[in-house]
């Protein structure tokens, strides 16, 4: 029976995803097995001896101290994906409203309340609030993933000119885009031609401040931004500076902060993209079912510090080992099966950056002591055998 403790109130619906036989919920248990959490700071969380994974319901990790898991063997997952229509939707929802000063004309409308001439004011002010259609404007979308290639997708529906740049797309994004979305090659080919520009892809040292001076420079003149992806993807000063010279007529983003606020021709919304009650159940089935998968059957998807690695059962034994990602280690790990006269019918072995994950599924007589050969290797971090 596994032990799993939650940080937050995660849905029912993911809950049930753990399988009652096998897995009980215990909030105070001081030796969780497994962790599901949304956005709790686990930094100064104990990590006790019998944790082996921690699941977050969402994409970003930023609240759980990866690197020291990855030290001491604990697989971290979240839930790429799972909340991508609901961020989607509301990107789509910023393109009209920005498109047509939706926020500026709300907030002026609200200004007439208790006026004898509301309907004469509201003809002769709309007139400062008129914006373009979408349809034949050239929308470029950064990053063609989950939440991107939806993006793409939705504004060819809406009859925009779609220009896509990824270096970095997968297999599976590329199968999910519309034919009608024109690849670029680089940057410099897609900025000069885009009348709106959003960026959906992952916040990390390379990404950010993807959206500088040097490239809002390259775009058209009144480009409207949008960013619903991480707030350190632009550079707000670069950002306002091209507000105020007109390079950019507006930007919607979902990261208030104190030199974006009360800016005008800047919208902020609270951080609202993964917030739906659907997207909430979506992370949290997918981040159930991920911890579930690994601690009955050692398969990893959707890690961010171990290499994906899954394989179907089969009879016997299977042997899990987290080790540093170095010479040597593969040949000690089977040098101790063959010793122990022990068949290996299946064998996956990847590594992501200084560490990898080895999976056996072996035949024969495993001993008790086994375990404890295999972490006698200097390479080992963890080890478990299902």
């Amino acid at each position: 029976m596994y032990t799993i403790k939650t940080l937050n109130a995660i849905s029912p619906a993911g809950l049930s995803k753990l399988p009652a036989n096998q897995f009980e919920v215990n909030n105070d248990s001081g030796a969780p097995d497994g962790i599901l959490v949304r956005s709790a700071d686990m930094h100064d969380t104990p990590m006790p001896d019998s944790l082996l994974a921690i699941a977050r319901a969402g994409a970003g990790t930023n609240n759980i101290p990866v690197d020291t898991c990855t030290a001491e063997g604990i697989v971290v997952f979240n839930t790429p994906g799972a909340n991508a229509n609901a961020v989607a939707e509301l990107v789509v929802g910023a393109l009209v409203a920005g498109s047509r000063n939706m926020v500026d004309a709300v907030n002026w409308a609200q200004t007439l309340k208790g006026r004898d001439t509301i309907a004469k004011d509201v003809e002769k002010g709309k007139k400062q609030f008129v914006g373009p259609e979408l349809r034949g404007k050239t929308l470029g979308v950064v990053g063609l993933g989950a939440i991107g290639a939806r993006v793409a997708n939705a504004a060819v529906a809406l009859g925009m000119e779609v220009l896509g740049y990824d270096p970095y797309i997968s297999i599976d994004a590329a199968w999910s885009l519309s034919r009608s979305v024109q690849h670029c090659v680089t940057l410099s080919d897609m900025l000069p031609r885009c009348d709106y520009l959003t960026i959906h892809v992952p916040y990390l040292p390379t990404t950010r401040h993807t959206i500088n001076a040097q490239t809002l420079a390259m775009c058209k003149e009144g480009v409207r931004v949008l960013n619903f992806a991480r707030g350190e993807l632009v550079d707000n000063a670069a950002l306002l500076n091209a507000l105020n010279s007109g390079k950019v007529a507006q930007y919607f983003c979902d990261f208030p902060s104190e030199e974006l606020l009360g800016v005008k021709g800047v919208a902020c919304t609270p951080h609202l993209g993964a917030s739906t009650p659907e997207s909430e159940t979506n992370c949290a089935v997918m981040a159930a079912a991920e911890l579930s998968d690994y601690l009955i059957n050692g398969n990893i998807a959707h890690s961010v510090n171990l290499p994906d690695v899954s394989q179907p059962r089969i009879h016997g034994k299977r042997i899990c080992i987290i080790h540093k990602n170095e010479p040597g280690a593969i040949s000690a790990i089977t040098g101790i099966l063959t010793k122990a006269r022990l068949n290996i019918e299946n064998m996956v072995n990847k590594g992501k950056k200084d560490v990898a994950y080895t999976m056996l599924d072996v035949t024969g007589d495993v001993t008790d002591t086994l375990a404890d050969e295999l972490r006698g290797i200097d390479a080992a971090i963890r080890v478990r055998i299902l």
